[in-house]
């Protein structure tokens, strides 16, 4: 992330997404565990910047009470490539191996669709609204003038340590890092074993490929509905709340039919726990609305990430194979996990809220102390907007609960 901090944005993503194309194509040379597990090392290294570089841009492009739903469309392709990829893997499946394996055609064809994506997003993604070419010069100027409320600011390439201290410091960085943690240890597991606890219920390997694709659409709808309900409502942690609902219900529904015989139940169950994965979209919006100070900012996201990297590790050691085939012991921990989680949105929008107070009263006494009229006001946070200061420096900066 500070390396796309220094270097332009759109450029640094779009050249590391046609980088993982390469990588993914290649994934169809290995026939040992050593080379393929090095070039999914490599996957990983050129993917972690996508979401971090996706969050600054809508930031600088959008205002706080727009930039849930914007969130929630990018990351509503993940249930997209989860319908996608279950047709796709399904239809491969019936291809007859003759010297070349199927599976190695979906490396093939998916590395292709990223190198057309980075090219894309290399020639036409803007870096910030001051470089945006579809603009003309007056459109920029407006598109940077209708997020100056916001107090979020705009890229800044110099990296400032203050800024980084800062970060490290904040409690409410540990807290949405923690938040980041407990939402996504269950979708280390889920996304890794889903499909093996589907077959688990008497399904063929075939099957289990295309009964995972309704839980896509329902991750669709959810990301969608979280994002529009957390922008017309200015909130952050409700939304999360909302989604983690099904999830928990879902997750219930596994563990209390574990080991029977009621297929159609605990498939239906699979598909509404996936509705959890909307809460990511969320975190990534609170770290957009809450964050000012573009070193900051970068420093959150990158530590955001960090903690989703570390969580998708965990999750994948509560579904043990001397578990299978019910896994009850990684079912009851996403029980365990998202209800904690319930409870830490719950303290993440009362600090916000308190946060929010204080401000409040101090840009008060400011204006007491200072003789300020409410003109005088208006123009010191004007003037605060764009002066790349951290949401702690800025006392006319507004926290999103």
């Amino acid at each position: 992330m500070y390396i796309a901090q220094r270097l332009r944005l759109a450029k640094y993503l779009g050249t590391n997404i046609v980088a993982w194309g390469i990588i993914m194509m290649l994934h169809a040379i290995p026939r040992s565990f050593g080379p393929f597990f090095a070039l999914r090392l490599l996957l990983g290294m050129l993917e972690s910047c996508v979401a971090p570089i996706l969050i600054l841009i809508i930031s600088m492009f959008y205002k706080k009470n727009e930039q849930g739903s914007r969130m929630a469309w990018f990351y509503m392709m993940n249930g997209v490539a989860g319908i996608f990829g279950g047709f796709l893997a399904y239809g491969i499946s019936f291809i007859p191996d003759n010297g070349f394996a199927p599976f190695k055609i979906i490396y093939l064809m998916l590395g292709a669709l990223a190198i057309a994506t980075g090219v894309a997003v290399l020639l036409w993604m803007p870096d910030s609204p001051a470089n945006a070419q579809f603009l003309t010069r007056e459109e920029r100027v407006m598109a940077i003038e209708r997020i100056r409320d916001g107090q979020c600011g705009t890229e800044n390439k110099r990296l400032k340590k203050e800024q980084v201290v800062e970060a490290l410091l904040d409690i409410r960085t540990w807290l949405i890092v923690l938040a980041t943690l407990l939402t996504n240890i269950p979708n280390g597991g889920l996304a890794n074993f889903t499909n093996i606890i589907v077959k688990g219920f008497g399904y063929t390997t075939k099957q289990t490929l295309i009964l995972s694709t309704p839980g896509g659409a329902i991750g669709i709808a959810s990301a969608l509905l979280c994002g529009w309900y957390s922008d017309r409502a200015g909130e952050r942690m409700l939304p999360i709340v909302w989604s983690l609902i099904p999830t928990l219900a879902g997750a219930a529904m596994l563990v209390g039919l574990n080991g029977t015989s009621q297929k159609g139940a605990l498939l239906f169950a699979t598909w509404i726990v996936g509705t959890y994965g909307s809460s990511l979209a969320i975190i990534y919006a609170y770290n957009a609305s809450n964050t000012s100070g573009h070193t900051k900012k970068v420093t959150v996201n990158a530590m955001t990430l960090a903690a989703f990297c570390v969580a998708n590790i965990v999750g994948t050691e509560t579904f043990l194979p001397k578990d299978a085939p019910g896994y009850l012991p990684g079912k009851i921990s996403i029980l365990v996990l998202l209800s904690a989680q319930v409870v830490l949105c719950f303290m993440i929008r009362w600090v916000n809220l308190w946060m929010t107070r204080k401000k409040r009263r101090l840009v008060e006494e400011m204006k007491i102390r200072n003789g300020w009229t409410d003109q005088d006001v208006e123009r010191e946070r004007e003037r605060a907007a764009f002066a790349d200061l951290t949401d702690k420096q800025n006392p006319f900066f507004v926290y999103t609960a």
